[in-house]
């Protein structure tokens, strides 16, 4: 009996023990805590404005189908993400800007605060700073812009952009990178911003204008705000369509970024480094203007960025995490349209050579040389329209699209027609109604100049990429990032 018992004893912890360890060889390893990270935001991008630059690139290449962008085709995580924030299904930037940087929702307008506007809410940025990791946040738009400031700053309105941008210098934060300061208009003059510029400066900030002061002042210094050239009167940087050469782009900004953060990372004291980029700010300013050519070729430029990411990872594959996602959709873009049947025609894009904003900016100046636009002739605008645009020669132009041209180019001249306003542009009316018709021969289409609740893209590569495959929601990302960094969110 007694010899029973024992084997029955010595059976059951036999199979105790292979279970055991059969457990133990399935699970899944705990990830390590990345020692770089790169959080990077597209603004106004979903699914298929990504979509809108691959099939534009094989059109252009005389395929039916999409080329891959870089990041679709080597990045191995593709997820999607939802938006939504506490008081809409549709975000703003602020609202999903918060969540994204702080793992916490918010209502639209709010700049790191919880709903009662007054509860502070913090960011992994200001967190991993303060455990050692050496933080950048750039930007193709203002750096006091809803995005990047979600993740330093606490406001009640992300329109309160004088305070919002005094902020900026008490974080500490070792790199910050933008078009300049923007301001509301109560506060808008050059000795505000100059204000601003010597909060930075006095907090130990070098603040450079343009590449050349970058290098030669900015590259070695102990804390820097890089800014696009002085001469630029705008509070973005210019399309990537409609860069000139010196200007800083992009790319320029994020390889700075990432060389000045990595050699501070391998300084004593820091632990790694943190950059969130919000590559792609601009992508939502083209899409509120229903501009599908620089929409397309902004994601292009976010691409070139995700390539130069990539190559970081591959120098180190086992510390870094890569993480692309938007806050919202911009726009409601879709791939095809009812009036031109069952097709879709973007490689007519090629024809436009420059965004709509510069178009106009084209316009005005052409109307500025003739002395005024009560001066300038039909056949003088036509010809811009069609350097601008391809019309005539590239792009078919048909007798009713010409006579709503001429008749609203007629009520410019006489004052009789207001400006097409979107979100961020003006552009006179003729000029947004040649970008009308030049959507419809590209066969895209657009429900708003808002923005959507459409699903954006969530893709992935490195330290934990597992974990965001599938289905994921803004504020969850920001959760996931945290706890891989050892964060509670």
């Amino acid at each position: 009996m007694k010899k029973r018992l024992f084997l029955l004893a010595a059976l059951f912890v036999g199979v105790t023990l292979c279970a055991f360890a059969k457990k133990s060889a399935t699970k899944t390893p705990e990830p390590k805590q990345p020692k770089y990270v790169f959080y990077l935001i597209t603004d106004g991008t979903g699914v298929n404005t990504l979509q809108l630059a691959e099939y534009y690139r094989g059109q252009c290449q005389g395929i039916i189908g999409r080329v891959p962008l870089f990041m679709c085709a080597n990045y191995p995580v593709y997820g999607v993400s939802a938006t939504w924030c506490t008081s809409s299904d549709v975000t703003d930037s602020a609202a999903s800007g918060t969540a994204l940087a702080s793992g916490t929702k918010t209502y639209s307008n709010a700049i790191g605060v919880a709903t009662d506007s007054v509860t502070p809410i913090y960011s992994i940025a200001t967190r991993v700073h303060e455990m050692g990791y050496a933080v950048g946040v750039g930007t193709t738009a203002s750096v006091n812009h809803a995005t990047p400031a979600a993740q330093y700053a606490h406001n009640r309105s992300r329109h309160n952009y004088y305070d919002i941008g005094s902020q900026l210098p008490g974080t500490g934060f070792e790199f910050f990178a933008g078009s300049r300061f923007q301001l509301e208009s109560a506060k808008n003059t050059p000795e505000n911003r100059k204000a601003l510029e010597d909060g930075c400066a006095k907090a130990g900030y070098t603040v450079t204008k343009g590449l050349k002061d970058f290098e030669a002042n900015g590259r070695n210094a102990d804390k820097v705000v890089m800014f696009q050239d002085a001469d630029i009167d705008n509070d973005d940087m210019p399309y990537w369509m409609d860069r000139q050469p010196g200007q800083v782009t992009i790319v320029d900004q994020f390889r700075a970024e990432i060389d000045f953060l990595y050699r501070k990372s391998q300084q004593k004291g820091y632990k790694g480094f943190f950059l969130m980029n919000e590559i792609g700010g601009i992508v939502d300013h083209a899409c509120h203007s229903n501009d599908a050519a620089a929409a397309a070729y902004e994601v292009m430029a976010v691409d070139s960025c995700m390539r130069i990411a990539f190559e970081f990872y591959q120098q180190h594959p086992d510390e870094t995490l890569i993480i692309l996602t938007s806050d919202h959709e911009t726009g409601g873009l879709t791939l095809g349209r009812q009036s031109g049947g069952y097709k879709l025609t973007s490689d007519v894009l090629k024809y436009q050579k420059c965004s709509v904003y510069e178009a106009n900016k084209h316009m005005k100046e052409l109307a500025a040389q003739k002395g005024g636009f009560d001066k300038l002739a039909w056949e003088d605008a036509k010809a811009q329209l069609a350097a601008d645009f391809g019309f005539w020669e590239h792009v078919k132009i048909r007798p009713n699209e010409e006579k709503r041209l001429r008749e609203l180019f007629d009520k410019t001249v006489s004052g009789d027609v207001a400006d097409t306003k979107s979100l961020y542009a003006s552009n006179k009316a003729f000029v947004a109604e040649a970008l009308r018709i030049m959507q419809d021969k590209a066969s895209i289409g657009w429900t708003t100049g808002g923005h959507t609740a459409g699903l954006v893209p969530c893709i992935v590569c490195g330290v934990g990429q597992e974990q965001f495959m599938g289905h994921n929601d803004n504020a969850e990302i920001a959760r996931k990032i945290g706890r891989l960094l050892g964060l509670e969110m």
